[in-house]
């Protein structure tokens, strides 16, 4: 089941890429337009208590900006696209989305705060640890239960859950605060052994 979605995702994310491509887009701009999800989301999750409509709306445009990562990343392989400046500017703004995601859904007290600050600190750490394993000539890419896309789909999932019960999204931030520092520690053990090896 898991294999067929995630071939039907790869297809879809294939045919994007294509769309993309064709009308002009650059990765540099798909990242920038990520981004701009990523602070439209955590605008949504502060400011929810006007409308709690606005907590499955900020987990929509989560999921819109975690499509963008993919598919800048795609287009860039596939066309022959990839530079040091793009992958730089990708991963500087995946950094910024996380913040501001988690920010927001602490600011707007839809989490305990340590655990949001849990989930912020674990969700950086993910990301140096697979930077600096790999500086270190180690392969990082596969290592770990909750990169990224793991930890926007889970967010993005409890917004979606938040109108059957209200404390769904902070459940959510323990789950994400929990995955991500196992991941670092992961991660450490697996640079550990290889350079033990």
């Amino acid at each position: 089941m898991l294999t067929r979605l995630k071939a039907q995702f790869q297809a879809w994310i294939n045919g994007a890429a294509g769309f993309a491509y064709k009308i002009g887009l650059s990765p540099n701009t798909i990242s920038i337009i990520g981004i701009i999800f990523a602070v439209a989301s955590a605008l949504m999750y502060s400011i929810w208590r006007i409308n709690t409509a606005l907590v499955p709306v900020a987990g929509l445009l989560l999921l819109l900006s975690g499509f963008c990562d993919a598919l800048d990343g795609v287009l860039a392989q596939k066309w022959g696209k990839i530079t040091a400046f793009g992958a730089f500017l990708d991963s500087t703004l995946d950094r910024y989305s996380d913040a501001l995601v988690i920010c927001g859904i602490i600011i707007g007290g839809l989490c305990d705060i340590v655990w949001g600050l849990a989930a912020l600190i674990g969700s950086f750490l993910v990301s140096y640890t697979r930077a600096r394993g790999e500086a270190s000539g180690i392969k990082m890419i596969t290592v770990g239960i909750a990169e990224r896309a793991e930890r926007v789909i889970i967010l993005a999932a409890v917004s979606f859950l938040f109108v059957v019960d209200v404390a769904v999204v902070n459940y959510g931030m323990i789950i994400v605060a929990i995955l991500a520092n196992f991941t670092v520690l992961q991660r450490v053990f697996h640079v550990k052994r290889t350079v033990s090896s």
